[in-house]
């Protein structure tokens, strides 16, 4: 391998703990692969102790009209489900030793990856922009004077110091959220299933349970995994290349983020479409200190969407520039210009914050899952691993050139198929709209995506 990361002009690519990280998009070397896996575990367990994620159980309950039961078992297999894609992502971290976005250059080509790259910036940029306003909104729960615009600020100047200082900060910060935001959630369960009855009647009766509504609130918990999947190997790149430092980020990143998903998503579960009321009503005056912490758990969520979102920028820059190198002044820049822009979407949308956002998010995220199948697809059939790592940087895309032809067409035929099947506020496809709104379009789109991309290549690259 002739790209060399291990040290840059001024010294170590990174510094003590307290040091900003120096490393950006390329190859780690083996001299700073200082990882760990239980590290790995807190930051996805933290990372979904937010109360977004509470309340995306009670979306399970209230929009698919779910009993108890029904709900809890499609949270089970749709995180479980969703997850196994999304941590075979994580396993190509400590394998590869660079971001999940540069390696796609493998399967599109150095030039044909760039759009999609650019996508998944946009896509960071509006979850910021709604972790700023949902953020806020738990602030003014302790304070009304920190609602709105000051609540964005504060929320918007906490996430920037971990996605400044980079890797380690991050998960330090995540392993206090553990600490703190899962001791939040473990009390809001506790407390919740305390008041709502015990017999088996309530489970399984206090709802209208319909198979399209348990593929809908499964499909809820699949994509929410999913959605991780352009990053998460950001996070596992500085474990030990080897097989069992690959076993090791796959099981840390799997169960840290099924299982910090499935706690918090039970207690919406639990409480129902009106979780936050259900919540203020049976935590009395511990309510406000209690989903305060909950809302600023965001604050750790927003960070890595910033760390990554700037690293993703540096791909695409360096796509434009392949002869420069982007070190961490590039990194850090792009991650304060990406926070001024969120802030600004977030002041700009703050009064009309609505499901309709929300649904063009969930839109952006489709373009996520035919990515998906063919760099896996890519990853464990067709190269089982075996990548040039300098043509990932070479200026003419080296043995993978600058377009893949046959990798963009099974893209497009990608997105085409998963538009029947696609549900959320801004459009319904005829097939989700036969099965009772069910979004299902991530389940096809895996699926035929996949064929399609290994009948493709199997007939060999088509590369310019």
């Amino acid at each position: 391998m002739t790209v060399q990361a291990g040290t840059t002009e001024h010294g170590p690519d990174f510094l003590p703990d307290s040091a900003v990280e120096f490393q950006t998009i390329y190859p780690v070397a083996e001299s700073e692969r200082h990882g760990r896996a239980r590290d790995l575990f807190a930051l996805w367990f933290g990372a979904n102790m937010t109360m977004l994620t509470v309340t995306t159980g009670g979306v399970m309950r209230g929009t698919f009209h779910l009993s108890p039961m029904a709900a809890l078992l499609a949270a089970v297999v749709g995180n479980l489900v969703g997850g196994l894609f999304m941590a075979l992502h994580a396993a190509q971290g400590p394998h590869l030793g660079i971001p999940q976005m540069v390696q796609s250059r493998a399967q599109f080509g150095m030039l044909g990856a760039a759009p999609m790259t650019a996508l998944i910036v946009i896509m960071f940029l509006g979850f910021s922009a709604s972790n700023l306003v949902l953020g806020a909104q738990g602030l003014a729960s302790m304070d009304s004077h920190l609602g709105g615009v000051p609540g964005m600020v504060v929320v918007a100047l906490l996430s920037l110091v971990p996605a400044v200082l980079g890797y380690r900060a991050i998960h330090a910060a995540t392993r206090v959220a553990s600490l703190f935001c899962g001791s939040a959630v473990l009390i809001c369960l506790v407390v919740a299933l305390r008041h709502v009855p015990l017999d088996t009647g309530w489970w399984l009766g206090d709802g209208h349970d319909t198979l399209p509504g348990f593929l809908g609130a499964m499909s809820l918990a699949a994509l929410w995994q999913i959605a991780y999947a352009p990053y998460v190997s950001d996070y596992s790149r500085y474990l030990p290349s080897s097989r069992a430092g690959e076993r090791l980020a796959f099981h840390a990143t799997y169960w840290g983020c099924a299982l910090g998903s499935f706690v918090a998503m039970l207690v919406g579960i639990v409480t129902g479409a009106n979780v936050t009321s259900v919540l203020h009503h049976e935590l009395g005056g511990f309510a406000a200190p209690i989903l305060a912490v909950l809302a600023l758990g965001i604050i750790i969520a927003n960070a890595m969407n910033l760390y990554c979102g700037a690293l993703s920028s540096i791909t695409v820059f360096q796509t434009v520039a392949p002869g420069r190198h982007f070190g961490p002044s590039w990194r850090i820049g792009l991650t304060i210009g990406l926070l001024v822009l969120a802030l600004v979407e977030a002041i700009a949308m703050a009064g009309q914050f609505d499901a309709a956002y929300t649904g063009f998010l969930e839109l952006l995220m489709a373009i996520m899952v035919p990515w998906s199948a063919i760099n896996l697809v890519d990853y464990y059939v067709l190269r089982h691993g075996a990548y040039d790592l300098p043509s990932f940087f070479a200026r003419d895309g080296g043995v993978y050139g600058r377009f893949n032809i046959r990798a963009l067409l099974s893209y497009a035929f990608g997105l085409l198929a998963q538009i029947p099947f696609l549900a959320n506020e801004l459009y319904e496809g005829p097939v989700a709209k036969a099965f009772g709104g069910a979004d299902l379009s991530w389940v096809f789109g895996l699926a035929l995506t996949a064929v399609v991309y290994w009948l493709a290549m199997r007939r060999g690259n088509t590369v310019i």
